[in-house]
């Protein structure tokens, strides 16, 4: 059995909001190791599959660049089916014996899905159009679900307010956001 402290890092926020047609994945910039914050405008969002799905991680970097390529082969293998990909890709990170020592989370999301990828198996599609990991990622979580169902405001607004809330709270997230946006 590995000994590690996955998904029990420190080191990142990732949120993702969809509302009105429009889909955000938010991450901030710090990279830390231990105590010390080594890079504070990291880019931990990217666009892939032509612009038509955002991916944001969190976790080990290189890991986490590893999943992205594997989850990118996925979404040629399987255009338009976000779903199938990332479920592909979830059962090739838990059984192969190279990617289930990796040490990443990954959230995806297309114009009309937001899922979460975990090693252990996991393809979680949230309930209110709102999901997050990372060390912030609770705190986050908690600001975009009270913003979502109690203002006007749209995705990117809710994404940016509750990353600032989650970099007020957690230290391991900053305000150096990169946003991407589909619809």
């Amino acid at each position: 059995m590995q000994t590690s402290s996955f998904p029990d890092w420190h080191g990142t926020t990732i949120l993702a909001v969809r509302k009105d047609g429009r889909t955000v994945i938010a991450g901030d910039g710090q990279v830390s190791m231990g105590p010390t914050v080594v890079k504070g405008a990291a880019r931990k969002v990217r666009t892939l599959a032509g612009g038509q799905v955002l991916a944001g991680f969190a976790g080990a970097t290189a890991d986490a660049f590893t999943l992205i390529e594997r989850l990118e082969a996925k979404l040629e293998q399987y255009p338009d089916q976000l779903a199938r990909a990332c479920v592909d890709l979830a059962k090739d990170w838990r059984t192969d014996r190279y990617l289930r020592r990796l040490e990443a989370m990954l959230l995806v999301a297309d114009k009309s899905s937001i899922f979460t990828v975990t090693g252990v198996g996991d393809v979680l599609e949230p309930e209110h159009g709102v999901a997050a990991v990372g060390s912030g990622g609770n705190y986050a979580l908690a600001a975009a679900r009270a913003l979502i169902d109690h203002t006007d405001l749209p995705a990117e607004d809710i994404a940016r307010k509750a990353m600032a809330i989650a970099a007020d709270i957690c230290v391991y997230t900053n305000g150096n956001l990169t946003v991407e946006t589909l619809g």
